[in-house]
This record gives C-alpha cells, structure tokens and sequence, in this order.
C-alpha cells in the first residue's frame, strides 16, 4: 500500500504525520531520516492494528500543490 505523508520543518527538526493513520509519527533530524522513520512508524503502526484484529485503513488522502501568485 501507498500512503500519503506529511512533512513539517520544526525549529531544529522535521516531522512527519499519515493523514490516514491516525496517531501515526515520527521526527527526525533530516528529510531523509524523517521519511526513515515514518515509515518504520507506519509498518509498526499496522503491525499493532493487525495484532488487536482491527481492520487496515485503505490509504485514500490525496497530495496536491497549489500555485499562488
């Protein structure tokens, strides 16, 4: 599955979020590192949702850019 990531700049570090999972996220030093982490993040996350019997959230967010002048 593919999911959707955000990535924020903190004052000393990033952090990044899964809007379709809830409670998913991870920081880092990095992009790079960041991106690492999320997705140990999202791998532990479903790994704990399949172990409780609970159903994987389909990935449906959606990454668009807008230009404004």
């Amino acid at each position: 599955m593919r999911y959707a990531i955000v990535i924020e700049k903190a004052a000393t570090n990033y952090s990044a979020y899964v809007p379709d999972l809830p409670g998913c996220v991870a920081i880092g030093r990095t992009i790079e590192e960041t991106e690492q982490q999320i997705r140990e993040a999202i791998e532990f996350h479903l790994e704990g949702l399949r172990e409780d019997g609970q159903p994987i959230p389909r990935p449906q967010s959606q990454v668009e850019y807008v230009e404004v002048a």
